[in-house]
């Protein structure tokens, strides 16, 4: 993958060259050393540096990896825990994941199954005597170089003779990879946690399933603690060895020892493109140790026991309650492990844009006729919120409280909420930067202005009048766009100051009102003013702005087009049908332009796709009106999921990257949390408020460090803890 615009270029002197993935802890990148040798290079997310255990567990990941050099494993070449963003460079492993690899072309065959199952066999003997329990043997976690396989990813092992990472109650794992132990009581896990995990695992590899696959965590976590696994498509003999690491107590399962002897009796060494098969040794019926028989121990146990372990692991998993949904219960949060921790003295909280302030215009403006909704847009900058809307001034609450620190007094006295409107930009240098626009009633265009207030006091700093423009407001890097009236140009300006930086000429006689941004380039979808220019140039145009100094160039491309931003070093377009009067057009193609040379390239979509699209990190999401959200490949056009939630009009899509979740706020207030890669449905909320006035989209969620502030189309704010989403928020 491409670096990200927010990358460093060098980390510990090691030259970045792109991105391997993105996890839970950290970002893995490709670097180079001076010498142009290959490693890996895991720089730990921002938000987690400053946390003391966590540095603790990374400099423990360190040791553990340097502690184990096998021919299985990637060694550690460099790392600095104590960098202000600690980093650890390992051997760089050309090759595919376990996971992808089974993704792309199905289960391993024998050649293959062969080499892995006796190469993590060995890998595992080498971690083992190096003190250390990986505790996330997962196909992900799993490279299969062309030597062999490499187990990697040792950030959350601890040392054996260690513990105190482990006492607190956290759960460390993946719930269809973990061992019992590991999700009843941390502190017993020891070497045989991961023979079990790798019997999961080539469970996975054999059949393209685990043997505890379940529809949520806690479905799964249940099934690891109390079920038999289902081994129902493992070959006999393989079967019985596999059972055995599955075994729930671990003193039943095998040594590692005995593992390669019995996979290296009926796993064959034929040809990788051969069917698979498995030797039907029949001496080879169970893995034993001199003088031991396995023991079946029964899978349920007394109703009162299974009552108290699915109320323990209820609340170890889930938190104290599940969200509803009418009289359906809905699918509660994933563990906890999945989620980042709200700020510090956060508590949920729930409010309205119209609340008095502390200071500024602590009132509102009067309600005029004919209002409907105020549609709010609000961004997260440090600790507080700043918000605008239809009929709303600019106002700042406090992020962790919800309490209305001030008001901006911007509008003209007597102004009645249904003749303004105000949008915030952004935060940028200490300055909110606000679009005014005042409405007269006369048929002419309503007059609008670029307002900068201090972040602190909302005090106005300096204004710009941008009417009679055909072009957004956009905020690009440090600076902020702003159109000049009466001409085509748009000028750069200090957020502080306004001071001038560069301009930019747009197009004439096109109205450029789609704009997407990056840190190094605004892009800008312009098209032709009229239908009868549209028909006779037959193009829009592209116009892609650097944002260092304002140098810009325009490229043709399709017609009745959606800009959707920046993916893979391209710029993503979805290409609508004919024309179409609803608000949820439909799509028939992905065109990626490349911002350089202009070229083009586009994806057929495998069907036409209804609802507003939304681009993530590498999906476009599809959002109908009825709630259903359909994830599909710019890159391919091929669906990647499909769920339906129960969200009334939800607005637009948010994506935690950090997470892998996306959030839906619908009309009402109601929130769905989905898992991003797979699409599955975390967790919904009761609604807020009543339904929104027909047509209202803005609805949404942004985030406020782990926790989320809801924004409702009805001026209503509220904040909630994504691992608790149906704990009661206090009053505003």
């Amino acid at each position: 993958m491409p670096l990200h615009s927010d990358d460093p270029k060098s980390v510990g002197g090691y030259r970045l060259v792109d991105r391997l993935g993105t996890g839970g802890m950290g970002v893995v990148y490709r670097a180079r050393t001076r010498s142009g040798r290959d490693v890996a290079v895991k720089v730990v997310h921002a938000q987690y540096a400053e946390d003391a255990v966590f540095r603790t567990r990374f400099r423990q990941e360190i040791e553990a990896v340097r502690r184990v050099s096998g021919a299985f494993t990637a060694s550690v070449v460099d790392a600095d825990a104590e960098a202000v963003r600690p980093w650890m460079a390992t051997q760089y492993v050309p090759g595919a994941s376990l996971a992808q690899r089974i993704r792309d072309r199905g289960p391993l065959r024998d050649g293959e199954l062969r080499r892995l199952a006796l190469g993590l066999v060995e890998a595992l003997r080498e971690i083992h005597r190096a003190g250390v329990v990986h505790r996330d043997l997962k196909p992900a976690n799993v490279l299969i170089a062309g030597d062999g396989p490499r187990v990697i990813d040792f950030g959350i092992s601890r040392a054996a003779e260690n513990h105190t990472l482990t006492e607190t109650g956290q759960m460390i794992g993946t719930p269809p990879f973990m061992s019992p132990e590991q999700l009843t009581d941390a502190r017993t896990v020891g070497p045989a946690s991961d023979v079990f995990s790798l019997g999961s695992l080539l469970v996975y590899t054999l059949t393209g399933k685990g043997p505890f696959d379940a529809d949520s965590p806690y479905l799964t976590a249940y099934r690891v603690i109390h079920d038999a696994p289902v081994l129902d498509e493992v070959p006999p003999p393989l079967r019985v060895i596999l059972e055995q690491c599955l075994a729930k107590d671990a003193a039943d399962r095998p040594g590692l020892d005995e593992l390669a002897e019995a996979f290296a009796a009926v796993l064959p060494e034929g040809d990788p493109e051969e069917p698979a098969t498995v030797t039907p040794a029949a001496d080879v019926h169970a893995v034993t140790r001199p003088g031991r028989r396995l023991r079946r121990r029964p899978v349920l146990a007394a109703a009162g026991t299974v009552g108290a372990l699915v109320l323990a692991l209820t609340a170890y998993l889930l938190g104290p309650g599940w969200a509803e949904s009418g009289d359906a219960k809905t699918p509660g949060p994933s563990p906890t492990s999945r989620w980042a921790s709200p700020p510090s003295g956060w508590k949920p909280w729930q409010t309205t844009v119209f609340e008095t302030a502390a200071s500024g215009a602590r009132k509102p403006l009067e309600a005029g006729s004919g209002m409907t909704g105020s549609d709010p847009e609000c961004v997260v900058e440090g600790d507080a919120v700043y918000c605008g809307g239809d009929g709303i001034l600019p106002v700042r609450v406090d992020g962790r409280s919800g309490r209305t620190v001030w008001r901006a007094d911007t509008a003209p006295t007597g102004t009645e909420r249904s003749a303004y409107s105000s949008t915030v930009l952004g935060v940028r240098d200490g300055t909110v930067l606000v679009r005014q626009t005042l409405s007269s009633g006369a048929p002419v265009q309503d007059p609008s202005f670029l307002l900068a207030l201090d972040a602190d006091t909302g005090k106005r700093l300096w204004t710009r009048e941008v009417t009679h423009v055909e072009l957004d407001l956009a905020l690009v890097g440090d600076l902020v766009l702003a159109p000049e009236p009466g001409s085509r140009t748009a000028t750069a300006r200090a957020p502080r100051t306004g001071t001038a930086r560069w301009t930019v000429e747009f197009p004439a006689d096109h109205s450029c009102e789609r704009t997407t941004t990056t840190d190094t380039h605004l892009y800008a979808y312009c098209v032709p003013n009229t239908r009868e220019a549209r028909t006779a140039i037959g193009n829009a145009l592209l116009v892609v702005v650097n944002t260092t100094d304002g140098a810009a160039r325009r490229l043709k491309v399709p017609l009745d087009a959606t800009l959707l931003g920046e993916y893979g070093g391209r710029v993503a377009l979805a290409l609508e049908r004919a024309p179409d009067t609803s608000i949820d057009s439909g799509f028939t193609s992905f065109v990626l332009v490349d911002p350089d040379s202009g070229d083009r390239t586009t994806r057929k979509l495998s069907e036409l796709y209804e609802g507003r699209p939304t681009l993530t990190d590498g999906k476009v999401l599809f959002t109908e009106s009825s709630g259903r959200v359909t994830a599909v490949s710019p890159r391919t056009g091929e669906r990647l999921w499909r769920v339906r939630t129960s969200l009334e009009k939800p607005g637009t899509p948010m994506y935690d990257r950090r997470t892998g979740t996306v959030y839906l706020v619908s009309s009402s207030g109601r929130v769905a949390a989905l898992d991003e890669r797979e699409g599955t449905l975390l967790w919904e909320t009761l609604p807020r408020t009543a339904p929104a006035y027909i047509g209202s989209f803005q609805q949404r969620a942004v985030l406020y460090g782990g926790a989320l502030v809801v924004v409702i189309s009805d001026g209503t704010l509220c904040s909630l803890d994504p691992a608790h989403p149906e704990r009661k928020p206090v009053s505003g």
